[in-house]
């Protein structure tokens, strides 16, 4: 249901990203901090008298989750939070447990608590037409299986082991394929039983572009300084392989970071190379550039340039087609998942709000106001985020309410800290809604304390609105 609320403004704080370690980590869901960061403003007190209202639904989010004192936003209370918006649901992964709401109206369709042994917690979502999978890591990151879950339902369809930085692929009802420890393979999801295997090196880059996968071969993998010397093109669908040589004398210039529309690029410190997956060769090169993502729909690749820029690039040959100029890049917002050419923009700090940014017409075209302490969900393995592949929605949480600060109070037991006062208990949050609380892992020793929030929210929003 949609509803408007009063914005909560505070002090703006920077969007900063590590740019080449974001690129090779997850090329998809990292702000860009571009011309709408410094134009923003004045923009939006232009925009919002407009009729175009880009809120789709709020709903309650399950579990505990916390206000961060910085430029975070609104996280869960321990853990990481990672999300997945396509065929039909909006699918969130806190701690153990998957919820799915209905991407249609946001109402809750079910919710599940994956098994996994004592420190074990998801690290990846993604939704696929009909299943949505989850990673779930073992203690210590050392494991990694892959849950598939039937997205009208909830019901799990398969367990699958699957590499740290692998997981799914390409799902549905009937089968799934998963990036292994040291292959690639496909399952039937009704009995378990493998349909194909094509063997890989471990820890080897990879990346998909639809129905295909390539995968990097390079001595000890992409953590190793061996140059990429082929590219294994797996078909999805039937299992069918070829290998794709680097050109002659040459290996592929850098780290595989994306494909998009039949190319793969590959980033170095020089910059961005494109290369045909088709023969290899080489398509292009920009000096300079970082990959930030792929608009499908508009069939673009962005980059943003040695200037700041984002750009929007033809994916074989190079040429920009859209650009926002970094000259006046600063202020609190950050640009991030473009979609249909509408750029998903967000405030930071306690503001939080969010705002499109057509690319074409170079202005923004819609804001969502008062989403205080806002956070846009991303995940670092490459896999899931919140930015449907296909459409327009985006989904991030928001805090509506913060719960009240605790005073502090002596322990049940009577403790008392070294120095001799008591030992406050921790505030709890407002009661939850009708779902169960998702458990978390244990933060990390030393955190930095943040206010528990007593409404958590999820919002989705049509970035084409």
């Amino acid at each position: 249901m949609k509803r408007r609320r009063k914005a909560v403004r505070g002090s703006p704080a920077w969007v900063r990203r590590g740019v080449l370690a974001a690129a090779l980590l997850a090329v998809v869901f990292f702000p860009v901090n571009g011309s709408a960061s410094g134009q923003q403003p004045q923009a939006c007190r232009g925009c919002r008298p407009q009729p175009a209202d880009a809120e789709r639904w709020v709903t309650r989010l399950p579990g505990q989750w916390a206000v961060d004192a910085g430029a975070t936003g609104t996280v869960p209370a321990s853990g990481q939070a990672y999300v997945a918006v396509g065929g039909g649901v909006a699918a969130v992964g806190d701690g153990l447990t998957v919820t799915g709401f209905g991407l249609s109206h946001g109402q809750l369709l079910w919710q599940v608590t994956l098994p996994g042994p004592a420190r074990a917690t998801i690290i990846s979502v993604r939704a696929w037409d009909g299943v949505v999978t989850a990673g779930v890591a073992g203690p210590y990151g050392h494991t990694r299986t892959e849950v598939v879950i039937d997205s009208a339902t909830g019901a799990v369809l398969g367990s699958y082991p699957a590499a740290i930085f692998g997981g799914a692929v390409l799902a549905s009802v009937a089968t799934t394929v998963v990036i292994g420890p040291t292959s690639v393979t496909s399952y039937d999801n009704t009995d378990g039983k493998v349909r194909w295997r094509r063997e890989v090196g471990a820890g080897q880059a990879w990346r998909a572009d639809g129905g295909t996968l390539y995968v990097a071969e390079s001595a000890g993998g992409y953590l190793g300084p061996a140059p990429v010397t082929e590219l294994r093109v797996i078909d999805l669908n039937s299992g069918t392989e070829r290998t794709l040589p680097a050109p002659p004398g040459e290996a592929f210039s850098g780290t595989m970071s994306l494909a998009a529309d039949g190319v793969v690029l590959f980033t170095s410190a020089a910059g961005v190379t494109a290369y045909s997956g088709e023969t290899g060769g080489m398509l292009w090169f920009i000096a300079g550039a970082v990959p930030e993502g792929a608009d499908p729909s508009a069939h673009l690749v962005y980059l943003t340039s040695a200037a700041g820029a984002l750009v929007g690039v033809d994916p074989l040959t190079g040429a920009g087609k859209t650009s926002v100029s970094g000259s006046t890049a600063g202020g609190s917002a950050g640009m991030y998942v473009v979609r249909g050419g509408v750029a998903l923009g967000l405030d930071s700090g306690a503001g939080g709000e969010a705002w499109g940014y057509d690319l074409a017409a170079g202005r923004v075209v819609w804001t969502a106001t008062g989403l205080p302490w806002p956070h846009y969900f991303s995940d670092l393995s490459g896999l899931g985020g919140s930015a449907a592949q296909s459409g327009d929605i985006a989904v991030i949480a928001a805090c509506a309410r913060l719960a009240p600060a605790a005073a502090p109070s002596a322990s049940p037991s009577g403790a008392v800290s070294p120095d001799g006062t008591p030992v406050a208990t921790s505030p709890q949050a407002s009661p939850g809604p009708a779902v169960t609380p998702s458990p978390s892992p244990t933060a990390s020793p030393g955190a930095a304390p943040a206010s528990l929030c007593a409404v958590p929210e999820l919002v989705a929003l049509n970035l084409g609105a």
